[in-house]
């Protein structure tokens, strides 16, 4: 499996201390080597929070793979304890995917992003929405019980505006090429893409876990 780059894309287009035990002996027992199974930003980035694990998910709502990717990505976040944070970040490759971005931060602004992220990836990817404009996106939203009006104010306010176009810097400024793509404490980056496999690359992070805690949170 590979993660769905802007080269991927192109193509694409022109056609149309971990949380459980098991993890730990996995991410113990597997060989895993820098260059080979994650790589190592020239430049770390800061973390939001300190004392703790960051884990960011870089990812977009149309990729295939993230999409797939998903199922696994979940069950981890799940198991972790509680030194570890996460986020998704949305990457919008193109101007024209941007919308997508908007929607992310809209319902999350709403305080719907857990409930509604899975159902949105489903609409897409099973249901053939492409969700790219926004009468497509408010539609949508509609049928999910989320009052119309309501959703627009939000998606187009000040706020989920600069929230989507912050989005698209810091995903420049931490070289996203790809997604999905796993960002931890700032430095450390992996991916089923990179590691080869989805469950190498949850291998890979509980191993990164580990190494983070280690280090002292470095």
């Amino acid at each position: 499996m590979i993660s769905f780059s802007k080269r991927t894309f192109l193509s694409f287009t022109a056609v149309v201390l971990t949380g459980s035990f098991s993890g730990l002996i996995n991410a113990q027992s597997a060989k895993i080597e820098e260059g080979f199974d994650y790589r190592i930003l020239p430049i770390a980035q800061p973390v939001e929070t300190q004392g703790k694990v960051e884990v960011i998910e870089f990812f977009w709502y149309g990729c295939p793979h993230c999409f797939d990717f998903e199922p696994e990505l979940s069950a981890w976040v799940k198991r972790q304890p509680k030194d570890v944070t996460f986020r998704r970040v949305p990457v919008a490759f193109r101007d024209d995917f941007m919308p997508h971005s908007q929607l992310f931060y809209a319902l999350e602004a709403m305080g719907k992003g857990d409930a509604m992220n899975e159902k949105v990836m489903y609409a897409m990817h099973k249901e053939n929405k492409r969700l790219l404009t926004e009468n497509e996106i408010a539609d949508w939203v509609t049928t999910q019980g989320i009052d119309r009006n309501t959703f627009l104010a939000t998606y187009r306010s000040f706020a989920v505006v600069s929230k989507a176009r912050a989005a698209r810097q810091l995903a420049e400024t931490y070289r996203i090429d790809g997604v999905p793509t796993i960002v931890m404490q700032g430095r450390y980056v992996t991916s089923p893409s990179i590691a080869g496999t989805k469950a190498k690359a949850i291998a890979v992070m509980d191993y990164l876990e580990i190494l983070i805690r280690k280090n002292k949170y470095k």
